[in-house]
């Protein structure tokens, strides 16, 4: 879906506007919320938001209720179905979810009140802030999945996977964490595999076709990729070792 650029801008020392959020450029607020989910950002969000004014943990146990054994990211989650399978079949694990749409992330606060988790914490603004936030060498897994694609080649720019976005996952995985990312447009595909392949921090785990063709173990599918593949556009699903 074609979204809308929506840029926050702040006076800086020389009186030049800076833009807020440097990697996001989607848009921000889709239909208007009914009165439950207005209600649900307001007061369950704050509770499970991180707060960027403080001082980042020196161990990220310390955002959650209990001890946990790894930490996994999910940037853009859209309506959070994928992160809520994964953080509810892995209950030792640390998930951090970002999504800066208000509308998805009403929806996975939705969904939480059915099935609430301890081992979820949320970012609702631009990833690129929560990167360079997060202690270095602190997250297990980095998740991209089904990222905008921007697909004009002037709009190239705005794509999440870039060399400086790739630095800070490479600051915040732990050697030997995963980087994976799934798409279905092969033009972001094949980008992706350039930008990460030039970089020295990460190795392409593939070995064969079927280890990009099939989905990542676990993985629950999702209503976007039904209809790529119902259109003729079969995914690809990319996983990356920090070295």
């Amino acid at each position: 879906m074609e979204q809308i650029e929506t840029e926050t801008a702040i006076m800086v020392a020389d009186g030049h506007p800076e833009r807020r959020r440097e990697a996001f450029f989607g848009r921000l607020k889709g239909p208007k919320l009914r009165q439950h989910q207005a209600a649900l950002i307001a007061n369950r969000l704050p509770a499970l938001r991180l707060d960027l004014t403080m001082p980042p943990p020196a161990a990220l146990s310390a955002l959650y209720a209990s001890p946990k054994e790894r930490f996994r990211l999910e940037i853009g989650f859209g309506g959070g179905e994928h992160l809520l399978h994964r953080s509810g079949e892995d209950l030792a694990c640390g998930f951090i979810g970002v999504e800066p749409f208000v509308n998805g992330m009403a929806k996975l606060l939705s969904a939480l009140e059915a099935a609430p988790r301890d081992n979820l914490r949320l970012f609702d603004d631009d990833a690129a802030l929560l990167l360079d936030w997060l202690p270095a060498a602190s997250l297990d897994a980095v998740d991209l999945l089904y990222p905008d694609p921007w697909p004009k080649k002037r709009h190239f720019k705005r794509r999440f996977v870039n060399t400086k976005n790739l630095d800070r996952i490479a600051r915040v995985l732990k050697p030997g964490g995963y980087f994976r990312f799934a798409s279905d447009i092969d033009t972001y595909v094949n980008w992706t595999l350039r930008h990460v392949g030039d970089h020295s921090a990460f190795i392409w785990t593939a070995a064969r076709p079927a280890d990009w063709q099939t989905p990542f173990a676990g993985w629950p599918g999702t209503r976007y990729e039904a209809k790529a593949i119902r259109e003729g556009r079969p995914p690809a699903y990319l996983t990356f070792q920090r070295v």
